[in-house]
């Protein structure tokens, strides 16, 4: 019989966060989160996402023993923004057991009725910054820092109880040419050009600092469209800002300023972190930052992890002036692949600008809804 605990304490918390570290012991494709992230992020006093969200927890035990684990969250922004009372899921996790993933989903539907809710849809976190999306296409591909990686039994397990496709994103990985297309080039310049801008020249992470404030701003305006997005307060700004502008490489970020000096449009990237988490298996002390500093200097992948254009400037060549850039930094260092961060299937705008490359689609995730 399955018993489910909501999450009441710091321990139950810290059940809750380990609990896909044994579940996923040993296998080649889980990248392990940070630990102190996943309870950073989990914390009504560490989260400022609490501002317009509410959550709870749920662990399922059999025998006494964590077998499963779900989130329930509640994101009013979203409500208010879009007109729809979802309510969300996330951070689910379940052995391959039907009675497990039946009582964790069964306990979120139940409370989001309690709150008023009519649909259910995940996985989703409290914002878009947050992991998002089960994977459905790609099990034997490895992941990233930045995605969730699933069991596939986990699909078949939430269709069997209801769940039907709302969306999905697509994942793309890039070889790296030694040169870019002519037509890449051409329009890089082109746009340089005919609107007045330039490249920021940053040669450290305090460089950005001054434009932090219109990158988010950018990111915002450009996002605010896609699905279930809802604009980010300050106080998240200024908690993105803290915990990752510091560990950001100069040579991958790029961001592009008008004659104001406006930002109008970014390009982030990372050196892949992937192996680098699966060396700290989520812990940055004793040793595990020592495995990220390496990977952040010396690697042969990237992760293009955001991109945004001032709506105005889309479809105008912006987004090569980005691709060069970046390319060049690439070349610079030895970068011969790319992994794209999850697109959506509807956005054919970005999906299309990948034909310019040697590339292949390998993964994809979904996410899943059920109406109550």
């Amino acid at each position: 019989m399955v018993e489910i605990k909501e999450v009441k304490t710091r321990k139950d918390l810290k059940q809750f966060v380990y609990f896909p570290y044994k579940l996923y012991a040993g296998n080649k494709y889980w990248v392990p989160p940070l630990v102190m992230d996943e309870m950073n992020t989990l914390r009504r006093d560490k989260n400022p996402a609490f501002e317009y969200c509410e959550a709870r927890y749920w662990l399922a035990l059999k025998d006494g023993e964590v077998v499963g684990r779900i989130a329930g969250i509640i994101n009013y922004k979203y409500i208010e923004k879009w007109g729809q009372k979802n309510a969300r899921f996330g951070w689910i996790d379940f052995i391959d057991d039907p009675e497990v993933s039946k009582a964790l989903l069964a306990t979120v539907e139940d409370w989001a009725r309690e709150k008023g809710m009519t649909g259910l849809h995940g996985p989703l976190g409290f914002c878009d910054l947050d992991r998002e999306g089960m994977l459905v296409e790609g099990f034997d591909e490895m992941g990233t820092f930045t995605t969730i990686y699933n069991y596939p039994y986990y699909p078949v397990h939430l269709e069997n109880n209801g769940y039907v496709k709302d969306v999905d994103w697509l994942e793309y990985e890039l070889e790296v040419p030694p040169q870019l297309p002519d037509v890449i080039q051409r329009a890089s310049q082109d746009a340089l050009r005919r609107f007045n801008l330039k490249v920021l020249d940053a040669k450290k992470p305090k460089d950005f600092l001054p434009y932090v404030k219109g990158i988010f701003a950018l990111l915002n305006e450009a996002y605010k469209d896609l699905y279930g997005v809802v604009p980010l307060t300050d106080m998240q700004i200024q908690l993105y800002t803290k915990q990752y502008f510091g560990f950001i490489n100069p040579d991958y970020v790029k961001v592009i300023l008008d004659q104001n000096d406006e930002v109008v449009a970014f390009g982030i990237a990372f050196p892949s972190l992937t192996q680098a988490m699966r060396k700290t298996n989520g812990r940055l002390l004793p040793f595990g930052f020592i495995h990220i500093l390496k990977a952040l200097k010396k690697n042969d992948t990237i992760d293009l992890c955001l991109v945004a254009v001032k709506p105005e400037l889309q479809g105008k060549g912006v987004n090569a002036i980005l691709m060069s850039e970046i390319h060049k930094e690439c070349i610079k260092n030895g970068i011969v692949k790319a992994e794209c961060n999850p697109q959506l299937e509807s956005n054919v705008k970005v999906r299309s600008q990948w034909r310019h490359f040697n590339f292949r689609q390998h993964k994809r995730r979904r996410c899943y809804i059920k109406y109550l």
